[in-house]
């Protein structure tokens, strides 16, 4: 009788070994390339924390690197630990989730960052999906990201005064936004700027259509 196939892990969240650098070939390389530790929160994917000025670096491996292949920034998570029981020195805390969707590994690196001085640069470079999970980042946390190409409001109104998931941020507190938010006239100059033309159609309605 031949013996079973092993079995194949179900989960989306569990990091599946595929051709390329296994998991532990891959925590190994980061720890000694990058100085990366193991997050003791880790759950379900590998997360490395990395020091704020190996981020960008320990990404452009990521992504370069043929037997990794990490061509996806699945999402960019802002975290504020105060008033955490295990409450750390820095404040805030930066993670990353890459995917590969050629190994279908999912990895995540973490930065944490001070109060003081929270700002990290900017991944917009190597995935340019970053330039939207940065500005919701910094929208909600206040937390900076050097080199963003245009860092502004996301979720929040522009005349909105502060990031509203900090945990010190009042939750029942309301402000007067008197405004009419810019969004559309900005996404219409940046349409116009790639050859596109707004078209006036007959029941006074926008469409936009391709430029001759």
């Amino acid at each position: 009788m031949s013996a079973a196939a092993p079995a194949t892990p179900t989960s989306p969240y569990r990091l599946a070994i595929q051709p390329g650098k296994s998991i532990e070939e891959l925590k190994t390389a980061l720890i000694e390339r990058f100085a990366a530790t193991v997050d003791p929160a880790d759950r379900w994917d590998l997360t490395l924390l990395v020091s704020r000025d190996r981020l960008h670096e320990a990404a452009a491996f990521l992504r370069d690197d043929l037997a990794l292949r990490f061509d996806v920034l699945l999402d960019v998570i802002g975290i504020d630990y105060l008033s955490f029981p295990d409450h750390r020195a820095e404040r805030f805390a930066v993670t990353y989730l890459f995917k590969s969707t050629v190994f279908r590994h999912r990895l995540k690196l973490k930065v944490r960052l001070d109060e003081d001085d929270a700002t990290i640069a900017s991944l917009t470079d190597l995935y340019p999906i970053a330039e939207w999970h940065e500005r919701e980042t910094w929208d909600q946390f206040g937390i900076v990201f050097a080199g963003h190409p245009n860092l502004k409001r996301l979720l929040n109104h522009h005349e909105f005064q502060g990031h509203p998931l900090r945990k010190d941020y009042p939750c029942q507190k309301r402000q007067k936004l008197s405004l009419n938010d810019p969004m559309l006239d900005q996404l219409e100059a940046r349409l116009k700027a790639k050859g596109y033309q707004v078209v006036s159609a007959a029941n006074g309605s926008a469409q936009t259509g391709a430029g001759a």
